[in-house]
């Protein structure tokens, strides 16, 4: 009886403990079962501690950094993409470690494109908890680059590639920190899906496509995350730890205003240059009105505890500051602060003769607008046309706006979050940024499913301005340690 006690009960109920519990005397057995329920019940199971293996992380991490290393080395600048060739080299790594893969259709996968699925199997009790990153990276010029953006080369303690923060960088973090829960055995309540889409950085006709033609795939899934967070240091110092939950939506427009071509000797009224002119600076003097969203009110309430004084008492409650002229300054004046609380306009493209001495039979401008996630596009449309006061010049949309984005914080997936940053810091700050651009993440939430960015490195602010989509994009070889072992820890407190 006592050695079958001790395998029940584990090491932690002392031997006197068992040996109480014994061979019950007769009229006892009661007392015995009562025991032994407690006893159980106090105990640790034996299979989860016995089959859990914690991962090495110092070999993890140097296992991370060379797979990434060769990620960067494929070229995938979209255009073309070349994604298909980024998909097999994952597809290579998750088969060796017994994974089924599927290689997906796209619109152009004969074109060397696909998107990539394979899935760590859960025990189903719970729903599953989606990583989406892209392979495709944008352009990269080598005469502004101090190393070749496809080497994949390690220097001063940085990984440099084009793609390295944006987001092939997150991807392999994505991967290994999934190899790392199936290698260490961690228990699993939720499956957890692996997705590497195409075409994200032009069209997003990877994740478009495959919610499109695969939703079977998905219909399981209640969280997935992708880029759209940021973990930002400034000064040395670490911000917070941010969770993406809802970004702007683009809304881009092509404004034409026929005329009469002419040669430019001798100025006509019939020139559409200087109406088209006239329409856009009365949009470049537009104020849009300030709008403060759920996630932006929670932003601006989390990160009033690094500000004294009237600046803590306005962001605290910045629905009520932007009524405050001395507020509303302050608060705009900040780029990023702004375009969050307001619908944003830039004037980028403007088109007229394509010689000097011609007065063009049209001219043309583009424009960037970013919506606020509630935002009406009707009527912002009818807005700017108000605004414009000229049935001259003719809009056209460029881009429809995706599904409004955002999302709620009081889930399993945000609990994780935070107590993953706590753990490393006490008194980390865990908030909500907007995301000023765009992400695959609304092609997925209009199937239900609740989706954040999360970044799992802690990037300095100037790597983060210079490095996406500019020059000598990079990741230190100890933030990417750092990453592989706090999503690690994300994605097995989400359990």
């Amino acid at each position: 009886m006592l050695g079958w006690h001790r395998a029940v009960l584990g090491d932690r109920l002392a031997l006197r403990d068992v040996r109480l519990l014994g061979n019950p005397p007769s009229g006892s057995m009661m007392r015995y079962k009562l025991l032994l329920v407690a006893a159980l019940a106090t105990a640790t199971p034996l299979y989860p501690q016995s089959s859990t293996r914690p991962p090495d992380w110092v070999a993890l991490g140097n296992e991370t950094v060379r797979t990434m290393s060769d990620y960067l080395k494929i070229n995938t600048t979209n255009p073309p993409g070349n994604e298909l060739e980024g998909a097999l080299f994952l597809k290579r790594i998750l088969e060796r470690e017994g994974f089924e893969v599927q290689i997906l259709d796209t619109a152009e996968l004969g074109k060397g494109r696909g998107n990539l699925y394979a899935r760590l199997k859960g025990n189903g009790s719970k729903r599953a908890i989606a990583l989406v990153h892209h392979i495709d990276v944008v352009p990269s010029d080598t005469r502004y680059w101090t190393v070749d953006p496809f080497s994949g080369v390690i220097k001063d303690g940085y990984l440099y590639g084009r793609g390295a923060l944006d987001m092939k960088g997150d991807g392999i973090v994505h991967l290994m920190a999934m190899l790392a829960l199936k290698r260490s055995g961690v228990p699993l309540t939720r499956d957890i899906v692996f997705i590497a889409n195409t075409d994200e950085e032009l069209a997003s006709t990877g994740a478009l496509v495959f919610v499109d033609r695969h939703p079977d795939l998905l219909k399981d899934v209640e969280f997935l995350f992708t880029e759209g967070g940021g973990n930002p240091i400034r000064d040395g110092k670490l911000e917070y730890y941010g969770v993406g939950v809802a970004e702007k939506r683009t809304f881009w427009q092509h404004l034409t205003v026929k005329g009469t071509p002419s040669h430019g000797s001798r100025p006509t009224k019939q020139n559409p240059v200087p109406r088209l002119v006239r329409a856009l600076n009365r949009i470049a003097n537009y104020e849009t009105p300030l709008h403060v969203t759920p996630g932006v009110q929670k932003y601006f309430q989390d990160i009033s505890r690094n500000f004294t004084g009237e600046r803590r008492a306005w962001l605290a409650d910045v629905r009520a500051a932007i009524a405050n002229p001395g507020a509303r300054a302050w608060l705009t004046s900040d780029l990023y602060w702004n375009a969050i609380l307001r619908n944003t306009i830039s004037l980028t493209v403007l088109n007229g003769s394509n010689k000097t001495n011609v007065i063009p039979a049209e001219a043309t401008a583009e424009i960037d607008i970013r919506l606020l996630p509630d935002q009406d596009v009707a009527r912002v449309l009818a807005d700017l046309e108000r605004i414009v006061d000229d049935t001259a010049v003719k809009w056209r949309t460029i881009l429809q706006p995706k599904v409004p984005l955002e999302n709620p914080t009081d889930t399993d997936l945000f609990r994780a979050i935070e107590r993953a940053a706590r753990e490393r810091d006490p008194n980390a700050l865990v908030t909500t940024p907007m995301l000023t651009g765009a992400t695959d993440r609304p092609t997925y939430r209009k199937l239900g499913i609740i989706t954040y960015g999360i970044s799992p490195f802690k990037v300095p602010v100037e790597d983060g301005q210079k490095g996406v989509h500019g020059n000598d994009e990079r990741i230190s070889i100890e933030n990417i340690g750092f990453g592989v072992k706090f999503l690690y820890d994300v994605l097995r407190y989400a359990q």
